[in-house]
């Protein structure tokens, strides 16, 4: 697993709407991504430029609008640029991409959709393994194997589904319902209680017999995997 897999990437949100900035930190942290907030195109700017992982741009800013800001930060940077607008004439969007930006919503946009293109611009920037790894536990999602120093582990397709959940978030801890979302899905109408049948299933594959648990119970929050 590449060190930029291993890690939780550091988002930048510049934005002056208290509600939205709020919403996106909250849906992006949920995401498990580590993020910070600015308020104004100043602070943004600064911000930037100890290099996050990804920037989220509002172009209406007080202090320094988003064009600016993005044309500085392009002047030392290559950091991924998301950029964010009420505006929906082809001008602004022509500016935004012109001045340096990776990409580019209009509001009001769907969360769905802005987390895709995060996902997309990260991937560009830091490519990742299909190998996943932890204490010697191996996934290697290219060909669907599991294995734990050496020994190959058979899963179900949801237990694998929610170990390499476990293993793209590992040292995050994850309530039951933050679980049950990620591997089951939003729209998926069962019992949330689901997750400790299958955590119970997953330690019973990948900790039995070993000294060094990978899977934690972390009391009153939910699980994590910890290498």
């Amino acid at each position: 697993m590449t060190e930029a897999a291993a890690r939780t990437f550091r988002i930048l949100v510049v934005e002056d709407d208290v509600q939205i900035s709020r919403v996106l930190r909250l849906e992006l942290e949920h995401e498990g991504y580590a993020v910070d907030l600015a308020a104004d195109g100043l602070a943004g700017l600064e911000k930037a430029l100890k290099e996050p992982d990804l920037v989220i741009l509002d172009l209406m800013l007080p202090k320094m609008d988003g064009l600016e800001v993005c044309r500085r930060i392009r002047t030392k940077s290559r950091v991924p640029i998301v950029m964010l607008t009420a505006k929906d004439r082809i001008p602004e969007r022509v500016a935004g991409l012109d001045t340096g930006a990776d990409d580019y919503l209009t509001k009001p946009f769907s969360i769905e959709e802005l987390l895709a293109r995060v996902r997309a611009r990260l991937r560009e920037k830091h490519p990742q393994s299909n190998v996943l790894s932890a204490k010697g536990l191996t996934m290697d999602r290219a060909r669907h194997e599991v294995a734990r120093n050496g020994a190959a582990i058979q899963l179900t397709a949801k237990e694998y589904a929610l170990l390499e959940y476990l293993l793209l978030h590992r040292n995050h801890v994850h309530t039951r319902d933050e679980l049950f979302n990620g591997v089951w899905g939003s729209d998926f109408l069962g019992d949330s209680n689901l997750i400790d049948v299958y955590i119970r299933y997953l330690r019973g594959k990948i900790d039995d017999g070993y000294d060094d648990k990978l899977i934690q119970t972390v009391r009153g929050v939910g699980y994590m995997l910890k290498d």
